[in-house]
């Protein structure tokens, strides 16, 4: 089978005939009908994660249509629609056994430390499976899987409660998924926080408060507007020490701060000002967790979450398309979300 790979730390992806994944009695051959281009993509390619052993097929979105199960699986069968949680876990260790998989002992995630979706087929234990409703699309199910779900656990990690407030850093992928969560769970008024006029306008249209980040100062602009109370919630997915700070700065008395972006650099904070006397928090995010995807998928099956304007562009599944819109995601620039559609 076809297949984009990472061959070599810091150098294009390249395309490469590859095995059809052979599966185990407890594990499933997807055919990816969609695999998502994600921002952690771009760092595995440049090694600012380190991922596993080379050549490596990325792709950690992915969604598709069951084409064989092994022989003790009974949860999904071929035909079936599926999306995959990229979390493979052992579902036995002392993480998996509370809940918090993402931090299995033995856990790999695709893309990342086994082949993942940028390819014709995937393989991938049926306990990470989750069924697709018919309602949903390939491409906004496998953006559902990673963008979303982070998102959504992020906010759930900052406890949002309804009639709460939030501010948003960034609206890409995550960013516009987060304003759309955070509405659903209840919000009482959303900001969102970016340089582009564009992704600004999309903010607007789902409900939110734009707050354009290049002509004003977002932490002023959020006190002002909140009449200098703050916010209760400040989710950041952008990976800037800038954003990051400015996520804490604008906190209201006991808000939270979850931070989601990855960043080369350490965040400064004024301990005592912006967080020890409010109270204030500030909460790493990682990941997500499978018990979280059925109400996500939920969420956008009804619409509640709409992923039609997030999902901007597809491409084919080559290298040369896949590199280019790595590269646009390296400058921070291109289409909201790329999805692979073989």
């Amino acid at each position: 089978m076809r297949a984009i790979q990472l061959v070599e730390i810091g150098k294009p992806l390249v395309e490469r005939e590859v095995p059809l994944p052979e599966v185990g009695e407890r594990e499933v051959l997807v055919r990816a009908m969609a695999a998502g281009i994600c921002h952690s993509d771009v760092h595995y390619r440049a090694g600012a994660s380190p991922v596993g052993s080379l050549p490596l097929t990325p792709g950690h979105e992915v969604a598709g249509v069951v084409e064989r199960a092994g022989a003790a699986v009974t949860n999904v069968a071929p035909g079936d629609r599926v999306c995959i949680h990229y979390m493979l876990t052992c579902g036995q260790c002392e993480y998996c056994a509370r809940g918090r998989e993402q931090f299995c002992l033995r856990g790999l995630m695709l893309g990342k430390h086994a082949d993942g979706g940028y390819a014709e087929y995937v393989a991938a234990p049926a306990r990470s499976l989750m069924p697709l409703p018919k309602e949903i699309a390939f491409e906004h199910g496998a953006v559902l899987m990673c963008s979303s779900a982070t998102s959504f656990h992020a906010l759930r990690k900052a406890r949002l409660q309804p009639g709460e407030t939030v501010a948003v850093f960034g609206l890409g992928g995550l960013g516009l998924s987060g304003v759309q969560l955070a509405l659903a769970m209840g919000a009482l008024d959303v900001y969102a926080v970016d340089l582009s006029g564009e992704k600004l306008q999309l903010a607007a249209g789902y409900g939110a408060i734009p707050v354009p980040a290049g002509q004003a100062n977002p932490v002023a602009a959020i006190s002002e507007g909140t009449h200098g109370r703050g916010v209760d919630v400040a989710l950041e997915v952008i990976g800037l020490p800038q954003t990051m700070h400015q996520a804490v700065q604008c906190l209201a008395i006991f808000g939270r701060a979850a931070l989601v972006g990855i960043a080369a650099k350490p965040l400064e904070v004024d301990t005592y000002r912006e967080l020890i006397g409010k109270e204030a928090e500030v909460i790493g995010v990682s990941d997500h967790l499978m018990s979280e995807l059925p109400l996500l998928l939920e969420y956008a099956r009804r619409g509640r979450l709409d992923l039609s304007r997030i999902v901007q562009r597809t491409i084919p599944l080559e290298a040369p398309a896949i590199n280019q819109t790595l590269d646009a995601l390296e400058r921070f620039s291109g289409a909201v979300r790329t999805v692979i559609v073989p």
